[in-house]
């Protein structure tokens, strides 16, 4: 019985080295994802078209303002305090909108990127699960920062995932 126990004890330590640990770049799939690209060039429409309608918005104000300057001085003081008030409410539209408008991107680019990321976790997950590893740390910029890993000791499963989600 003593002799099963220290047997025992010694071959804990060959098992803890049998696990197996794997790295990917996790930034590296996510960008070569046709989804991403699409997702990207979609987000890409939507903010030109904001920044294009903030543009008429600042020269439609430029050309009231620069109108106003040249003809305050013939103005009736009804007038001037209108236009004065016209021109106070087209800024406070042009901030109300250039906040809506980050919301927005904000928004669009939170829905069109989870499903996206949840599908590369679920790749990675299954490439994990496959391969019987313990671990699979991120080694991308974006990650949490890893301050030193073995390569030797660690499968990279980047191309895995790639091949998994059909990505060449």
């Amino acid at each position: 019985m003593k002799k099963l126990i220290i047997l025992a004890l010694m071959a804990l330590p060959l098992g803890a080295m049998a696990q197996k640990f794997a790295h990917i770049d996790a930034t590296a799939v996510f960008t070569a994802m046709p989804e991403t690209v699409a997702a990207q060039t979609e987000l890409q429409t939507l903010q030109t078209q904001l920044q294009e309608e903030f543009q008429r918005m600042q020269d439609e104000l430029r050309t009231k303002y620069e109108d106003y300057q040249k003809n305050e001085a013939t103005f009736p003081e009804p007038t001037k305090q209108r236009r004065q008030q016209e021109l106070q409410d087209l800024n406070q539209r042009m901030e109300e909108f250039a906040q809506k408008s980050e919301q927005d991107m904000q928004t669009k680019y939170q829905e069109k990127v989870a499903p996206i990321h949840e599908k590369l976790l679920k790749a990675i997950e299954e490439v994990g699960n496959a391969g019987g590893y313990v671990y699979v740390m991120d080694v991308s910029a974006q990650a949490t920062p890893i301050l030193f890993f073995n390569q030797t000791l660690s499968t990279d499963i980047t191309d895995q995932v790639k091949t998994k989600l059909g990505i060449k």
